[in-house]
């Protein structure tokens, strides 16, 4: 098995599971995450993910070079072919947080920052080095990155393809928080369980708007977000949560 997928309430945990490879990414493993994915989405009773990598070297070091390249090369005029991930072609709008436990690198990186919330360990490595295979990233690196820590850093990540460590990676905001490696998975569930508390209806929408607001217009930016804000208002959630702060007690959120 090359992902793991278990639940446990609320949460739902992806694991790949190719320590002996770093846990690269292969077609195999793309089709696991694929189906776990879809799974996850399908499921009314899961609100938020984890995404993390079997032990402490390598969270993913990239693509498998033996089985991703003839893949890519095969599926390149047959994209149906090619499993979709939030990295590219799937939407998924419920929250998912990256437990990035050692190395992000190339299509691990992309992984990462498909993600919507980054916690590293402080030995975590990050890189994009693409460009010394003479590919680039295909995934969403260079439309996220960019997005993440401005053109300037993310044009000198990409065309140098050099790592950064983890305090680098979170000075220039590439990740959300750095804690020791036992720490990560602790600290990743914490989060997934403060997003299990607030409506997940209203982070549905806002993590939609803030994927589908970039590189828009103001207007149309402005458009999109009311669009997804005013069904918010119809719903039981927007009843429950009103009523609790009257109350002045938490909110018990149903998802409806």
């Amino acid at each position: 098995m090359n992902v793991e997928y278990k639940k446990e309430g609320k949460i739902a945990y992806f694991t790949l599971n190719r320590p002996e490879a770093l846990n690269t990414l292969s077609p195999d493993l793309m089709h696991e995450l694929h189906d776990a994915l879809e799974a996850f989405r399908a499921d009314d009773k899961l609100w938020v993910g984890i995404i993390t990598g079997t032990g402490e070297k390598a969270f993913c070091a990239g693509a498998d070079i033996k089985t991703w390249l003839p893949f890519v090369k095969k599926t390149k005029t047959k994209p149906w072919l090619f499993p979709s991930t939030p990295m590219r072609d799937m939407e998924l709008w419920k929250p998912i947080i990256a437990a990035i436990n050692g190395i992000a690198m190339g299509g691990g990186l992309e992984l990462a920052l498909a993600c919507d919330l980054r916690i590293a360990s402080e030995k975590a490595r990050f890189a994009s080095p693409e460009v010394k295979l003479g590919i680039m990233s295909r995934l969403g690196g260079t439309v996220r990155l960019p997005d993440l820590i401005g053109l300037t850093k993310a044009a000198e990540m990409m065309l140098m393809g050099d790592p950064i460590d983890a305090q680098e990676a979170y000075r220039i905001g590439l990740v959300n928080k750095v804690v020791s490696p036992e720490q990560v998975m602790s600290v990743a569930k914490e989060w997934a369980e403060k997003l299990c508390k607030v409506s997940p209806l209203s982070s549905r929408r806002i993590k939609e708007a803030l994927i589908k607001n970039r590189g828009l217009s103001i207007e149309e930016a402005l458009w999109i977000e009311n669009m997804l804000a005013l069904p918010l208002y119809e719903t039981e959630d927007y009843e429950e949560g009103r009523k609790a702060f009257k109350e002045k007690r938490s909110p018990d959120f149903k998802a409806r």
